[in-house]
């Protein structure tokens, strides 16, 4: 297969971090006021951007896709656990995309969503039926064009408004709004090795991949929160009418998700060969696309916090045990069956997480899960070392 660049790279992950979700997450932090919501989502961001490069660098080390780097840890049978999680959150990620998508296009130009949400399932067909190292050109031109774009979307919110004394809403707090940061870079750790494993300079390839999503991805949160404080809407679509933006509205909103929603459906296929080999990952990542599509359409998906909790719970401490073997330890148990133990470890860590999201933490309920597995993986091998095989 031919190598990605690593200004290839940098753009898929540009691509990734102009998100819609990421905007309409980012309205959730209009409460806390400009300097804290700011301080809130770049503490998430570094919390979470630090754990996507960890795992980027196990796939670029060892050339390995995400889910083939998880049975490093778990083992064949374990792994297979994990890859079919992974396909379950991507599918559902695929159809929150698309609904998000249409539903803010509808909000512009009012066809049906169900229309928007085919064209949008036809466009991310489109990317992957060109494939990921023969965008090129396609990809250079419609990132350059969302730049600009949400360049303009800054003005529009930043300089054409005045703040709201009186913000409405469920309040937030800050360990809460620290989580919400870090769940978005946290829902990419199945997925950036997929991406790293390809590259020509896997270390500078991760490195470039993660500090790119990362502030394009605080960005995005910002012009959410911005737009609340602002303009006191949180219809980013509505936002864009007001400024008349129109046309190039349709066009941030299409192709923003696109560019994110083509690299869930992408890796899906790629996670599904890992279940596997008889799955071919193109036709299964356009088979996601359709499911995603028909999801939009048939089921409203309004509200994805609960969702993105659930995605950082069961992959909070699987990461936790991948960096604790493959830094700290040098545990490889790929030619194993399954790991019980470390299968145990993530579990406890699971557990660990859903208790602490009943804590206020400054630092939410990520960091503490982490390091809590961390440690038990430590202990573990301290108190029986791993026979070498």
């Amino acid at each position: 297969m031919k190598k990605t660049s690593t200004l290839q790279n940098g753009l898929i992950w540009f691509g990734a971090g102009v998100s819609l979700a990421e905007i309409l997450t980012g309205t959730a932090f209009a409460p806390l006021g400009m300097a804290k919501g700011l301080a809130a989502i770049l503490v998430g961001h570094i919390i979470g951007c630090a754990m996507m490069l960890l795992a980027g660098l196990i796939g670029g080390r060892t050339g390995r896709s995400a889910m083939e780097t998880v049975k490093m840890s778990f083992g064949q049978k374990g792994g297979l656990l994990f890859a079919f999680l992974n396909v379950l959150q991507l599918v559902g990620w695929t159809a929150i995309m698309i609904y998000d998508g249409a539903l803010a296009v509808g909000g512009i130009f009012d066809i049906g969503r169900w229309v928007w949400c085919m064209v949008i399932g036809a466009l991310i067909i489109l990317w992957i039926a060109v494939g990921i190292t023969d965008l090129g050109w396609i990809n250079k031109l419609t990132m350059a064009a969302l730049f600009v774009l949400t360049l303009v979307l800054c003005k529009v919110i930043f300089f054409s408004g005045n703040a709201m004394p009186d913000l409405t809403g469920e309040s937030l707090t800050f360990g809460a709004a620290v989580e919400l940061a870090v769940a978005m870079p946290l829902s990419w750790l199945p997925l950036i090795s997929d991406y790293t494993r390809d590259a020509e300079k896997p270390t500078q390839a991760t490195w470039v991949s993660v500090i790119v999503y990362g502030l394009v991805s605080c960005w995005m949160y910002v012009i959410g929160m911005g737009a609340a404080i602002f303009t006191g809407e949180y219809d980013i679509a509505v936002i864009m009418v007001k400024a008349g933006l129109g046309i190039a509205a349709l066009v941030i909103l299409v192709f923003s998700t696109v560019t994110t929603t083509f690299l869930d459906a992408w890796s899906a296929g790629i996670s599904a060969e890992s279940l596997t080999p008889k799955l071919d990952g193109k036709k299964t990542a356009i088979a996601v696309t359709v499911i995603g599509v028909a999801g939009a359409i048939l089921f409203p998906m309004d509200d994805i916090t609960g969702f993105l909790y659930l995605i950082g719970s069961v992959f909070a401490p699987m990461i936790a045990v991948q960096i604790a073997d493959h830094f700290i330890l040098r545990r490889d148990r790929f030619a194993v069956a399954a790991d019980a133990r470390n299968l145990v470890i993530w579990l406890v860590g699971v557990l660990a997480y859903r208790l602490l999201m009943g804590v206020d933490t400054p630092v939410g309920y990520t960091l503490p899960a982490m390091v809590l597995t961390v440690l038990l993986c430590i202990l573990a091998e301290k108190i029986k070392p791993t026979v070498k095989a």
